[in-house]
Order: C-alpha cells, then structure tokens, then sequence
C-alpha cells in the first residue's frame, strides 16, 4: 500500500480482504471452550467466544447454520467449530463465522440426548407418579409405526396368539427420517382425539442412534406425556433407550414384548375361568349339601312331624301370653286410677271455690278485677259479689277504714 492517510474504513476493508484472500482461513475447524455464550431467540443467531489457556476469539453463528445444531451449546463446553475467519467491518474486529458445530469428545446426537433427559426429568415428564396403569382386557390397541417394519409384524403375531379378541387400529408413520417425528406425534395426537383405543403401542426395531433418533423428539415426548390414552414405548432393542421411553407410561424392550405387556394370555384366562367354574360348582354343591341337611333336621326335629301338636302349643301359649297382658293392663290400670284419686284431693284443697264454701267471698270492680284493697273502693261503685253457692251485684254506701 502507499503511505498515503488511509481512513478507517478502509483500514477495516483491506485488512478483511486480505484474511478472506488467504485459502487457508476459509475453511477451518477451531476447538476450544465456549465462553460469553448469547443466544438472540429473536433472530436466532448466536455469538459466543472460543478460548483456550492462552487467547480467545470472537465468533458468530448464524441462524441458518444454527438450526442444524443437534445440541444446545452452552458456556464452558469443549467444541470444535468449522468455519471461516473474516473481519466485521463496522468494529474492526476479526471473528470466526461458524458453519457448524460438534462437541469435543461426545457425539452432538448423544449430548443433546442427555441435554433434553435432563430437562424434561427437571419437569417432571418422567415421574412415576405420572404413569397410568394399562387396561387388563383391551379391546383396541393402537399401533404407531412403519407400515414396511417387522414390528408392526411382531406386534400382530403377538396379539392374535395371545388375545385375538383385540382390534387393532395401525396408524402407519415414518420412523426414520426429517418428517417422521412430526408424523410420530400427529398419530398419538389422533388416536387421542378420536378415542380410538384402550392402549397405543409405539415403536419401532433397532438401529444406530441416528436411525432412533425420531424417538428423541421433544415434541414427541409431549404428546406422550399428554396424552389421555395410556402409552407404551417400544423402540429398538433391550439396550437401546430413547426420550419417547422415559416418557410414555411403559417402556417395553422390543414391539414383541410390548404386545405381550398390553395383552392378556387367553389360554391362561380361559384356564382361569374354568377354575372359577369349578370352584363355583363345588361351593353350589356344598351349599346345597348344607339346606338338604337343615331340611332333614327340621323334619325330623321340628312341629313339621306333627303340625296339630305345635300349632296347639302355640295356641296355649298364646292363650298364656294374653291372660298375662290382661292382668298387666289391670294393675297398672288400678295404679293410674289410684295415683289419679290422690291428685284429685290436692288439686280439690287448692280450689277456690272451697275457700268460698268456708264462708269467704270473692268482690270484683266493674272491670272485673278482683278487689284485694277493701279501702280502694269508693261509694257509689259497684261490685260482683260470688260466693260458694251464688253471685250477687252489690253497691258501696260506706267505706270505713280498719
């Protein structure tokens, strides 16, 4: 360059020319500890730096490139990070654009699967208190699969030999692939809606982790835990354990072994019924023994041997029985008419009318009340004078103090 006054500009837009000239930063995988991690949920662009012992570097990562991120990065994680170094005009900074990410020493699909367990554990989607029990004898079982799969299969064999009384209603789905986790959820969804069945079975064979990893759906694992129609999980093998597993209400090892969990042995229930019957047969039978053995002691032991006899002995009984409610009527009778004569006397000695008869009067004013106050009177007033025997109207000529 000359040694003419250059502006900052400038500066900034020769300096970024010549890193983005230089091959050897255009494509280039940095690992190192993220620190100072944001994550604009708006624009979905993230801004991190990248730092080893010694240095740090600014990077970016845009949204398109983000949205690829099987994980959720965060700070003090060890990643590696290709992309390409540039310098952001504006600042004069220099930065590292990230195109892709993976983290240093675990698989991104296995370190979101941790990620998201973690999480969705912290919510409670995996409690155990949340698990509803299946229905004994189901009489429709939805099966949430691939139609081409051997566990759809499986689950048929399984079903029709050990409960063929069950319907089953197939809800064919991707299991592998972009659009399977969307299918996988519409079909819980559905089956939900409709109260289609007693018990949906969900599952699919073995595979690697990515081949699973539709099962890892956190959306998938909502409806799930959502749904009002009990959920078992079948997904891969024995070893192999997905988030569609902790969240469904039973986690089956295989879609074979799942058909055995939702379904009843109809042998073994026929066998069962069958003891039952037997064992209501011997119990009729004994029963049975037991009245024909009460009617032979009543017949041999009770009046039925002489009908006549017992109804005489009732009739003297009953003869007995009236004679001695007869003579209890009168005793108590004879009290109550005592205890009735006695009452009489004291209410009698209380009377009024026998003060009267010993010579005494009773004198009521013009209002009728009684004269208690001889000196209270006036001449002139008149009075009711009721004795024992009669009543007399009587007027005052005199009142004469005592």
């Amino acid at each position: 360059m000359s040694g003419g006054v250059l502006t900052v500009s400038q500066v900034n837009f020769f300096l970024k020319s010549l890193i983005e000239g230089d091959g050897r930063l255009s494509d280039i995988l940095v690992s190192g500890e993220i620190s100072n991690f944001t994550d604009h949920y708006k624009s979905g662009h993230l801004y991190f730096s990248l730092k080893d012992e010694k240095s740090v570097i600014k990077a970016v990562m845009f949204a398109g490139a983000a949205r690829r991120l099987r994980f959720r990065p965060q700070n003090g994680m060890k990643v590696i990070v290709r992309g390409r170094v540039s310098v952001y005009e504006p600042s004069g900074q220099y930065q590292l654009y990230g195109e892709d990410m993976q983290p240093d020493g675990m698989g991104a699909l296995s370190l979101a699967y941790e990620q998201l367990k973690e999480r969705l554990t912290a919510e409670g989607l995996f409690d155990r208190e949340h698990k509803r029990p299946l229905p004994a004898y189901p009489e429709r079982i939805g099966v949430v699969t691939s139609p081409s799969g051997a566990a759809v299969r499986d689950i048929l064999q399984v079903t029709a030999r050990r409960w063929p009384l069950a319907e089953i209603v197939f809800c064919p789905v991707l299991v592998q692939g972009e659009g399977a986790p969307a299918q996988l959820r519409a079909a819980i969804e559905a089956l939900n809606r409709r109260r289609a069945c007693d018990v949906i079975i969900i599952g699919r064979g073995g595979g690697s982790l990515e081949d699973l990893w539709a099962f890892n759906d956190e959306a998938l694992a909502r409806a799930v835990y959502a749904s009002a129609i009990p959920v078992v999980s079948a997904v891969g093998h024995e070893t192999d354990f997905t988030i569609c597993d902790f969240a469904a209400d039973l986690r089956a090892p295989t879609p074979s072994a799942a058909a055995e969990l939702c379904t009843p042995d109809c042998l073994e229930e026929m066998e069962r019924m069958r003891s039952f019957h037997r064992y209501f047969l011997e119990e009729s039978k004994s029963f049975v023994d037991s009245l024909r053995q009460s009617v032979d002691i009543l017949t041999r032991d009770s009046p039925l041997q002489s009908p006549a006899a017992y109804v005489q002995a009732c009739r003297e009984r009953l003869a007995g029985l009236t004679k001695a409610l007869a003579g209890m009527q009168q005793r108590r009778l004879d009290k109550s008419r005592g205890e009735l004569s006695t009452l009489a006397g004291r209410l009698d000695a209380l009377s009024p009318l026998r003060v009267l008869s010993r010579g005494y009067a009773l004198v009521r004013d013009e209002k009728g009340q009684a004269v208690t106050d001889v000196g209270a009177l006036r001449p002139g007033q008149q009075v009711a004078i009721r004795g024992a025997e009669a009543s007399a109207l009587a007027e005052i000529l005199k009142v004469d103090a005592v």
